[in-house]
């Protein structure tokens, strides 16, 4: 069996809580090498999993181990660069999201996995969901009608990570949306097959994050905290369709945590997470639930994906283009909370 030789760079969090394990119970993947940018971390868990080579230098790490693929787990300051060397030498890329910091740099990355004729994929991991295939399928067979509106939302209560740089601008380019709000977007974009953008607008808040350090998350330096808390924005497609974004670390909400995306079509309403449908049969109004539906690691299931697509045994389900065209809704909507101005496309 071929196997893909694959390399992790960054050995964070999710490094070693989620792709790390995966490749290795993978039957057709290995990981050759670790690397972070300080040689105590990736020798640490280079020893906690087994893996025999570690660097603090990415560019050694692919020129003595030349890996088929490498799994980017580093600050999205770092994405665009890493992701560029990794292509140029050769390798597949799964890069965290968000893609990156600017729409520009997506679409960089998206133009040298074209030019390389190297697979580059993401991290929104929500939309390998059974349940959002299962919406997604619904869809395509008409049987949602046309969707004419589209929610996204997800707000924590207290959730402002007390631990890595989340709450730094520079090094994250944002908060919650590009954190946990771009997962909901991602989805709902998916969904509604990336129709042609209007124009998108937006407001923010740092009311919270910059004069408390109350979580349920750990602690925060109010002081540092240079990203939004919450921001709220809305988004006319050209075919006179919308969608609006709800997303915060902290809000004062009763609930610790709300994550949905909801659609609104002419023959059904739907919303994931959990999968509901609200219609209509012989006359009465019905709404349809799925206990039943089988509960994945959707994390996994999209690693498996990527080694897959590299294999050429599937295709990939996060593609580079999609990835640019879910940066340029982020990046307008940040635009837009800041100059208190709409932005056109």
């Amino acid at each position: 069996m071929k196997k893909l030789k694959a390399a992790i760079i960054g050995c964070g969090q999710i490094a070693q809580v989620t792709h790390i394990p995966n490749y290795q119970v993978m039957e057709d993947a290995e990981i050759l090498g670790v690397c972070d940018t300080s040689l105590d971390t990736a020798r640490t868990a280079a020893k906690k999993f087994e893996i025999e080579h570690y660097y603090d230098s990415h560019k050694k790490m692919l020129e003595d181990l030349q890996p088929d693929a490498v799994i980017i787990c580093v600050p999205n300051k770092f994405h665009c660069q890493i992701t560029l060397d990794a292509l140029e030498a050769g390798c597949h890329v799964f890069c965290e999201k968000p893609p990156a910091i600017t729409v520009e740099e997506a679409e960089q990355m998206a133009a040298k996995a074209e030019e390389t004729g190297k697979l580059l994929s993401y991290g929104f991991h929500f939309r390998a969901s059974g349940h959002t295939g299962f919406l997604k399928d619904r869809i395509a067979k008409g049987k949602m009608g046309e969707i004419y509106h589209t929610e996204v939302k997800w707000h924590r209560r207290r959730g402002i990570p007390g631990w890595g740089c989340f709450t730094s601008k520079e090094i994250q380019g944002g908060g919650p949306l590009i954190d946990i709000g771009a997962h909901m977007l991602d989805c709902a974009l998916y969904l509604l097959d990336y129709p042609e953008i209007s124009y998108v607008c937006a407001s923010s808040s740092s009311r919270i994050g910059k004069t408390s350090k109350a979580g349920l998350m750990g602690e925060w330096n109010p002081e540092r905290f240079t990203v939004e808390d919450g921001i709220f924005g809305y988004i006319q497609f050209s075919d006179s369709t919308s969608l609006s974004l709800q997303s915060s670390f902290a809000i004062n909400q009763e609930e610790k945590d709300i994550r949905s995306v909801k659609l609104f079509g002419s023959k059904e309403g739907a919303s994931l997470f959990p999968l509901k449908i609200y219609g209509e049969e012989e006359g009465q109004l019905v709404n349809l639930e799925f206990p039943f539906f089988e509960m994945r690691d959707w994390h996994m299931d999209l690693d498996t994906n990527f080694v897959h697509a590299c294999l050429g045994k599937e295709e990939l389900l996060v593609t580079a283009r999609q990835g640019a065209y879910v940066q340029k809704i982020i990046c307008g909507l940040y635009e837009s909370a800041e100059t208190g101005k709409p932005v056109i496309f």
